[in-house]
């Protein structure tokens, strides 16, 4: 996809967001970085040009942890709040760096980003946090059961796309693999969430724990589809089916 050299421009300079997955992913990082937080070092600016080749995923934590050097945990409220979706992606790293007393402190200091305006910055915050909830899932679960009655759609999904089993772009949950249980705390009070945003969610969900308990996938579609009989709740259950071989 050919993308206007103006606004590659601007998105190089952090004077504007981008309006899709091919801008986000044409941006330089150097230039980015030199023009939006002149503060990073020259050297961090070298790393981020020498980097270049890496995968998106590679760079927006190097780019994260470049932050946290330069600014440390107080100093990161400019860069979560910047113009530049891609500035906000790299503070949702950098905060997962940030010391933390446990992983709902962790949490609730990324949370005003998984409810970011921005679809990018809402998936770079997951994919932030995801080896802290990996390693705390027991006390996470029970936090994100919290953020499935927010009144913002975005949190909601945050709190299942979080902890998917397999998910994109992100190493897989094993424990979720294997005993996709553990999960429904936050699926159950979702399970016919009004927003198709949460749905799609829910229903990766139980799609990723359906190609290894598949079902287990199939009783919790056909008890939700008896206690929920609505059309959320029918949407959710097809999506999750989608691969179990009939």
């Amino acid at each position: 996809m050919d993308i206007d050299s103006q606004k590659l421009a601007l998105l190089n300079s952090g004077q504007a967001a981008s309006s899709n997955l091919a801008e986000a992913l044409a941006v330089d990082f150097a230039a980015l970085m030199a023009a939006a937080v002149p503060d990073v070092p020259a050297s961090g600016i070298d790393a981020l040009r020498a980097a270049a080749g890496l995968g998106v995923s590679k760079k927006m934590r190097l780019a994260g942890k470049l932050l946290y050097e330069t600014f440390g945990a107080d100093g990161l409220v400019p860069c979560a709040s910047h113009p530049s979706d891609t500035v906000r992606g790299w503070a949702c790293f950098a905060l997962a760096l940030c010391p933390a007393r446990n992983i709902e402190e962790r949490l609730e200091a990324v949370r005003p980003l998984a409810d970011d305006g921005h679809f990018g910055v809402r998936e770079w915050v997951w994919m932030a946090v995801r080896p802290h909830l990996t390693e705390h899932l027991d006390a996470a679960i029970p936090h994100l059961v919290g953020w499935t009655a927010d009144t913002s759609e975005r949190v909601r999904r945050f709190a299942s796309e979080s902890i998917r089993p397999r998910g994109v772009w992100c190493s897989h949950m094993e424990r979720l693999k294997q005993n996709p249980a553990l999960g429904l705390p936050v699926l159950e009070p979702l399970r016919a969430d009004p927003a198709a945003y949460v749905q799609d969610s829910v229903g990766n969900w139980l799609n990723d724990a359906a190609k290894s308990q598949p079902q287990w996938v199939q009783d919790v579609c056909h008890r939700w589809l008896a206690e929920s009989p609505c059309k959320a709740t029918e949407r959710i259950c097809k999506r999750a089916l989608r691969s179990i071989k009939k």
